[in-house]
């Protein structure tokens, strides 16, 4: 199994960045790409980006495109989201995930979670 472990959220105004980890332990040698999503209140879980972690190939939702950015440290099995010129609406829990699967963006698909770290954008 594998075990992940996010960190770096906090509240910022808005305009500001915050930088998250996912830290992942145990059996990755399936995993093939890792993720990003959120959830705020009373909404569906959702996609923020993933990246593949062999190679760096990244896809991100269009709401969050040309402000976050997904990068990986392989040595270290950490991947990170910088996120920039944050608004109220990225206000969420982060989740990071892994999965064996590039090409789904639904959450169904990922196969291991973090406990997920909340980011608070004030107006």
């Amino acid at each position: 199994q594998v075990q992940l472990v996010e960190s770096g959220g906090g509240l910022v105004q808005a305009g500001g960045s915050l930088r998250l980890s996912c830290a992942a332990s145990g059996r990755t040698f399936s995993t093939v790409a890792m993720g990003w999503f959120r959830q705020a209140p009373g909404k569906e879980r959702g996609f923020v980006a993933r990246i593949r972690w062999n190679g760096g190939m990244t896809y991100y939702a269009d709401s969050v495109k040309d402000r976050f950015t997904i990068s990986r440290d392989n040595a270290n099995n950490t991947v990170y989201l910088e996120m920039n010129s944050l608004k109220p609406e990225d206000t969420a829990v982060y989740y990071c995930a892994t999965t064996s699967v590039w090409g789904s963006l639904r959450p169904e698909m990922y196969d291991y979670w973090g406990q997920g770290t909340q980011v608070t954008v004030s107006s």
